[in-house]
């Protein structure tokens, strides 16, 4: 597999940078599709953070097989969306590190900051870090 990066158009960059959730495929033991909804952060160096709490099947799909889909699709207009295929080149099973980036990540998504309760729960849970290099980009973001 090349290891080569397509670069992000200002206008993707843009997009991936704003709050937005996405959907992650990856593929079960026996091949068959799995999707998430997950939050999500586009890093300065291009890669895709995700997070999650484990056990759960998609991160042991990414820990098995570390390809996946991801689509983003914008909130207030279904037709304007952004998808990616990506290959995981890290991942952080530090857990006080991926709790770090769960509670980041809440703080992106929820701009007047999380709950105590929230963040509480986040420092208690077994987390997962995935950074993800992206390796296609198709998007619909023009009119």
């Amino acid at each position: 597999m090349p290891a080569t990066t397509p670069v992000l158009s200002d206008a993707i960059r843009a997009f991936l940078e704003g709050p937005l959730v996405a959907s992650v495929a990856t593929s079960d033991d026996d091949g068959a599709p799995r999707q998430a909804v997950v939050w999500y952060r586009l890093e300065p160096d291009g890669r895709i953070l995700l997070n999650s709490r484990t056990p759960r099947r998609w991160c042991a799909n990414l820990v098995r097989d570390p390809r996946l889909a991801i689509s983003v699709i914008d909130a207030a207009d279904a037709y304007r969306w952004v998808g990616l295929t990506a290959v995981v080149e890290e991942v952080v099973d530090d857990v006080e590190r991926a709790r770090d980036d769960i509670v980041a990540l809440a703080h992106r998504y929820r701009p007047e900051g999380p709950t105590a309760a929230a963040v509480a729960a986040f420092r208690s849970q077994p987390r997962v870090t995935f950074l993800a290099r992206i390796t296609g980009i198709h998007d619909h973001l023009e009119d």
